[in-house]
Parts: C-alpha cells; sequence; structure tokens
C-alpha cells in the first residue's frame, strides 16, 4: 500500500487520509448510519449507534490503548540495566556502537523562543538518546526531515542539532534531514553508518513507534549491522485504575497512536 501511494504521487495525502482512517472519525460515520437507519430499521439503526457510542467511549480510555497495544503492536520492553552495561562495553571495545534518535515533528516556528522548535515527541526521544549515549559512551545521530504537509523551514535533524548542542551540551555525530516518514528514516540513515563503520545500531522512539521503526530498520540493514531497539515513553500515561477505562484526553491521544501504528503496518509504510 506504502509503495502504490508513491508510485501514485499522493504521498504528500497520506497525513490527511491517515486522519480520516484513525478515531473519532470512522465512529462518527457509523454513528452518522445509524442515525439514518433509524427511520427505516430500527433494529439495525440502534445496533449502528450503540457500537458507535461503544467504540467513541472505548477510544478515549486509557486501558484500551493498553490492550490493543500489547495485543496488535507487541512493543519490546525498555533497554534494562544489564542490556545497557552490555553495550557500553560493546562501545568500550571499539565494536562502533551508534545510537539513533527518529523524529516525531516539529514546531516550524515556537513563538516562545523566536526559532523553530521540536515537538513533545522529538524533544522526549532526542532527551532518552542523548541520556543513553551518555550511559553506553556512544555517539547519537539524528534523523528527521520536514514530513508531508508541514511548512518549509529547517528540518527536524536540524532543530535536535541545535536543542543537542545548546541544551544537553551533547553535539550529535549524525543528522540525516531528507526523510519524511518512517521507511525513509531507515533507508537514509543506514548508510551514513555503515559508512562510518558502525557494527551495531540502537534504535530511540516511542514504544508504540517500535514495531514499525524495527521493521523498517532491519529490511534496511540486510544484516549488515545489529539493530537493537530502545524504545522510551513507556509508563501509562493514566495511572490511577479507575481513569483507565474513562474517557481522558491522554487516553484518546494513546490510542489514536495506537492505531495509527496498525495502519502503516499494515500499510507498509
Amino acid at each position: 500500500m506504502n509503495t502504490l501511494v508513491y508510485e501514485l504521487g499522493i504521498g504528500s495525502w497520506k497525513p490527511a487520509i491517515t486522519a480520516l482512517l484513525l478515531p473519532p472519525v470512522p465512529f462518527l460515520l457509523i454513528l452518522l448510519a445509524g442515525a439514518l437507519l433509524l427511520w427505516a430499521r430500527r433494529a439495525s439503526g440502534w445496533l449502528l449507534t450503540l457500537v458507535a457510542v461503544a467504540g467513541l467511549w472505548l477510544c478515549s480510555c486509557a486501558g484500551f490503548g493498553q490492550a490493543l497495544s500489547a495485543i496488535a503492536l507487541k512493543p519490546p520492553p525498555a533497554l534494562q540495566p544489564q542490556q545497557i552495561a552490555a553495550l557500553k562495553r560493546d562501545a568500550q571495545s571499539r565494536r562502533n556502537v551508534a545510537i539513533v534518535v527518529l523524529g516525531g515533528g516539529r514546531e516550524a516556528y515556537a513563538p516562545e523562543y523566536g526559532v523553530s522548535n521540536l515537538n513533545a515527541w522529538s524533544l522526549e526521544r532526542l532527551r532518552y538518546g542523548i541520556w543513553l549515549g551518555r550511559e553506553i559512551g556512544a555517539p547519537v545521530g539524528f534523523s528527521g526531515g520536514i514530513g508531508w504537509m508541514q511548512k518549509e523551514g529547517l528540518s527536524e535533524a536540524q532543530i535536535a542539532a541545535r536543542v543537542a548542542a545548546a541544551e544537553f551540551g551533547r553535539p550529535l555525530r549524525w543528522i540525516e534531514e531528507e526523510s519524511h516518514d518512517t521507511r525513509e528514516n531507515a533507508g537514509r540513515t543506514l548508510p551514513l553508518m555503515l559508512r562510518d563503520g558502525v557494527t551495531e545500531l540502537v534504535v530511540v522512539t516511542h514504544g508504540w513507534h517500535m514495531p514499525r521503526a524495527m521493521r523498517a530498520f532491519m529490511e534496511a540493514a540486510h544484516g549488515r549491522l545489529k539493530v537493537t531497539p530502545a524504545p522510551m515513553a513507556l509508563a501509562p500515561r493514566v495511572d490511577r485504575p479507575l481513569l483507565m477505562w474513562l474517557p481522558t484526553a491522554e487516553g484518546q491521544a494513546h490510542v489514536r497512536h495506537i492505531v495509527r501504528e496498525c495502519i502503516g503496518l499494515l500499510a507498509g509504510s
């Protein structure tokens, strides 16, 4: 599906198409269909209405997002202390370990700073990538260009390089600033790493994004180097049991991420 989108020359439409496929749009359409059927077929109309209401409720619950992620995505766990220690030993033994942080979006202009900025997803990923690089003694790179349908300006990678150096005091070794999506992240980052002799690449991104990212990087690597997942932001954003199954803004955002990743996996993007 992803290949077909590019062949048709509608790659820039991907954000709009994805938005129409994500909750709550499908359930709103079901609700409208149910309302129309209430005039002619009351039983079918009420059934569709109840399905839509239940779907809207569940798609705003953090508990449903966690269950859906565990069933559909199966993201890998966070790196454990012993794994980090092993990566540190690898880096010290000159096995050329490197870390790549995948971009998650940018703000073309942040008025409070007066310049462009990373969005919250990208900043979270960058922070963890820099922390991990410091822990294991490995250089860090960032992959991210200008997303589909975004305004022109500085790429995510350029912004990340500025933030990493000025705010974290850790300059980036590599920046890849031409990619638009996850597959391009992998396809454009791997040549940079292989050129510099990297033999083990640690990929940093959100847990819900990691299955798709690992698929893209494993396919692009073709066994030429080892790829290790380092997912982050795995802690529940809603920690009270009662709120897990009540609609919340955090729950709705989480479910949208999960559904979006499921669509991406199915579409091969």
